[in-house]
């Protein structure tokens, strides 16, 4: 794997692990938002502004997931440290990034798909433990409801870290087995490819929600406006 030390991939594993507990388990504190873990994992990879900019099209994707209740939803965590640390090992070439930006992208979407079948699996497991302790929790033993409650902290920390490291793993083998098949970008092409990717994400998160929420489209023409004239007053 090249770009990433047997260090990085600790601290990445690590990462994972702790985004995949903040989504549900603890301590919910955003750190599982893609524009996060992303951004971490680009700056353990020593290129923090590439993993700041796939988190960025990641959140737009990221938006409408509401974590809660037995919903199936895609897992953006460690999908999203995976996938900023594909970007952040692009290289320092020119539109290097830029070049890996759509594979990185493709690449977090499915693996927050894939992540999200393995809460399913959590879950499972959660409710095994739960049943074992089924008496001592109906009779309010605070001892059985710790205990519960740890095992299910400890199997998602374990869950989460091993779906990143495993991730990381194969998305940079796959990476350096097609990136010397991917063409060159020019700065001025990679600049464009990065703008329209990220217009085209951008709009159509928008949209989705402009086009089902009333009186909406108003609001989101009122903001716009505002953030026109004070980038004009700047």
């Amino acid at each position: 794997m090249s770009g990433v030390t047997p260090e990085s991939l600790a601290l990445l594993t690590v990462l994972g692990a702790i985004v995949g507990l903040d989504s549900v388990s603890f301590p919910q504190a955003m750190l599982s938002r893609p524009v996060v873990a992303s951004t971490l994992a680009g700056w353990i990879c020593g290129d923090p502004s590439a993993g700041l900019l796939t988190g960025i099209l990641l959140e737009c994707f990221a938006l409408e997931t509401m974590p809660f209740g037995a919903s199936r939803y895609p897992e953006w965590g460690p999908a999203s440290v995976a996938a900023g640390t594909l970007a952040a090992g692009a290289g320092a070439a020119p539109g290097a990034t830029a070049q890996m930006l759509p594979f990185a992208l493709l690449a977090g979407l499915i693996a927050a798909m894939l992540a999200g079948e393995t809460l399913v699996w959590l879950r499972r497991l959660n409710l095994f433990v739960a049943s074992r302790h089924r008496d001592a929790l109906a009779a309010g033993d605070a001892t059985a409801l710790a205990a519960v409650h740890w095992t299910g902290l400890v199997l998602d920390f374990g869950r989460a870290g091993a779906v990143t490291a495993l991730f990381v793993v194969v998305l940079l083998a796959l990476r350096d087995a097609i990136g010397p098949a991917l063409p060159s970008v020019s700065g001025a092409s990679a600049a464009l490819l990065v703008g329209v990717l990220a217009t085209g994400v951008a709009g159509g998160a928008v949209w989705k929600v402009v086009r089902t929420t009333k009186r909406y489209g108003w609001y989101f023409v009122a903001g716009l406006a505002v953030g026109v004239v004070a980038v004009l007053m700047r």
